[in-house]
């Protein structure tokens, strides 16, 4: 089909960028990217509370009424406005939602590509500063996506979105024809091709980095690799992974891209946040203890996933016909991330390494004021 031709092209473009630019060429990207993500947005929140009067309880009463006027009468009979209208009003649905919720808070915290970006500042107090001006502006953007959401299901209607070759993933670029026509569209939508371009990059090269470096080279290698020999295998490896991406882009076609980042930011908060969190503010935490806690977390949550209704067993299943699911929850972050805490703990306590209380002082030194920090170097 045209978007599996259109995904096979957007990879190929990804890997060579990532072969030629490497990290420094994808972090101007991602900057540029920023702006521009940040000021389109912002402009588009302003067209859509200007065409309401800036009242927005004007946009979410026209939100409702439009939907309450759809052909469907699954999607007319919904209540936008309620609490819990994504999931429904009972128990299982509401904890849910509270399941998302915390791996999305708690998944920023854990992705590697984010935790990847403080490589690229010169010093430790800059890295605490970027930390607070992507805060601020994550959290601005946020807010935007509220009035958009809601001014897309006001302005555009749940009937044309559904009906759209993305479904609700194009509910952003029939907004941007809506409030600005062909010109608003043509630039929010190579807004989104720059973002989809930078932050597929970004993934790219921090596994391929990841493998170089810590499979490669400290696993494979024991060590005994010189940085040019790691550079190859990085890019061989940035390859492999762009294939293995495109593959499942085109098998993938058609979700829901914001449910499958939340799935990503559970495998993030279960994998990786326990042993960061426990590697900064216990002493006694140990290798036992982050192995445990990482591989736990990690294949809890795929385990999880797999027998959820996110994959089998109801009407939105990735794999529809099928019904393979015991799991309740679509997402499962409120199960797996304590379980991969509490595996850390228990893995901890029951190795005999005592830690050593000299690394752990130096690291709380180094943690909370920067002394010691690695330097930016160039890629």
């Amino acid at each position: 089909t045209a978007q599996s031709i259109f995904i096979n092209k957007v990879g190929a473009l990804m890997i060579l960028y990532v072969l030629v630019s490497g990290m420094k060429g994808t972090t101007w990207v991602q900057i540029i990217k920023d702006v521009l993500l940040i000021a389109g947005a912002a402009f588009m929140t302003v067209l859509v509370l200007a065409k309401f009067g800036f009242n927005l309880s004007e946009i979410l009463g026209s939100a409702q009424e439009t939907v309450a006027g759809s052909s469907s009468a699954a999607v007319a009979g919904r209540d936008v406005l309620a609490p819990g209208a994504q999931y429904g009003g009972s128990a299982t649905s509401q904890l849910n939602l509270v399941s998302l919720g915390i791996a999305l808070v708690l998944g920023t915290a854990g992705l590697p590509h984010v935790l990847m970006r403080f490589y690229t500042v010169p010093t430790a107090k800059e890295a605490r500063r970027s930390v607070v001006w992507a805060i601020a502006l994550i959290g601005a953007f946020y807010l935007f996506t509220l009035v958009l959401g809601y001014g897309a299901a006001a302005i555009v209607g749940p009937d044309r979105i559904l009906a759209a070759a993305g479904g609700q993933n194009a509910a952003a670029p029939l907004l941007a024809f809506e409030l600005g026509g062909v010109l608003l569209l043509g630039v929010i939508s190579a807004v989104a091709f720059a973002t989809i371009l930078a932050v597929v990059a970004g993934l790219t090269i921090t596994a391929s980095a990841s493998f170089a470096h810590d499979i490669y080279a400290s696993v494979l290698k024991h060590g005994n690799v010189d940085e040019f020999e790691q550079v190859r295998v990085s890019r061989i490896t940035a390859v492999v992974i762009g294939v293995l991406s495109i593959g499942l882009g085109i098998l993938a076609n058609g979700q829901n891209i914001a449910f499958l980042v939340a799935l990503a930011f559970a495998v993030a908060a279960a994998a990786n946040l326990p042993t960061i969190v426990f590697s900064l503010f216990w002493k006694r935490f140990n290798t036992q203890g982050a192995l445990w806690s990482m591989y736990g977390g990690l294949i809890s949550t795929i385990v999880l996933i797999v027998f959820s209704p996110a994959v089998s067993g109801s009407r939105t299943s990735m794999i529809t016909g099928a019904d393979f699911a015991w799991f309740p929850l679509a997402n499962p972050g409120i199960v797996s991330i304590p379980l991969a805490f509490a595996l850390g703990i228990i893995g901890t306590l029951l190795s005999k390494d005592r830690g050593n209380e000299a690394k752990n002082a130096e690291m709380e030194v180094r943690s909370l004021t920067g002394v010691g920090a690695e330097k930016a170097v160039v890629h």
